[in-house]
């Protein structure tokens, strides 16, 4: 039986569908929240709708997290977090193939939002906010993701010993 065949057997994705599906729930993420930007700009220009905890308000952010670099040129702030967004993308395609479930949903959240506030601020040069709860900074749901995303790789870190090489679909495909 090659690695392959066990690799289907246990039910376990090949690295080219598990790095597929990283990719498309990082593209669900984006998606989402850049439809629920491009909403927010259009119900909440004059308005607030409370929700509770939560208000639905729009600000838009030319920083980074917390209004960080809020003053640099957008040119630079657009570059470095292009890099950063593009860094993510390395790690999770290089992790990906070996990744647990845990993992790889939390590398897509991480990517997914990552991307999304690259794409959006491409556009005008600041990201479109819109979650305000009156004691933190107003964020998008593409923030969410990225710290629901960060905690949930950090927790999957701790829980899970990390691949070795010999034990990864490649490296076992390889052997063979």
């Amino acid at each position: 039986m090659t690695a392959a065949t066990a690799t289907k057997q246990l039910g376990v994705a090949s690295p080219t569908r598990r790095r597929l599906a990283a990719g498309l729930g990082a593209g669900a993420v984006a998606a989402i929240d850049l439809g629920a930007k491009a909403w927010a700009v259009s119900a909440l220009q004059e308005r607030v709708i409370p929700l509770g905890p939560v208000e639905l308000r729009l600000a838009y952010n030319p920083g980074v997290a917390f209004s960080v670099g809020a003053g640099a040129p957008t040119w630079l702030v657009l570059t470095v977090t292009a890099l950063v967004t593009a860094a993510v993308g390395v790690v999770a395609w290089r992790t990906a193939a070996a990744a647990s479930r845990g993992r790889l949903t939390a590398l897509a959240l991480v990517l997914g939002g990552a991307i999304a506030n690259v794409v959006d601020r491409a556009a005008d040069g600041v990201v479109t906010d819109y979650l305000h709860s009156g004691w933190f900074p107003t964020f998008n749901l593409a923030d969410t993701a990225i710290v629901t995303g960060a905690a949930l790789l950090i927790l999957t870190t701790l829980r899970e010993p990390a691949p070795t090489q010999s034990s990864t679909p490649d490296a076992d495909a390889r052997a063979q």
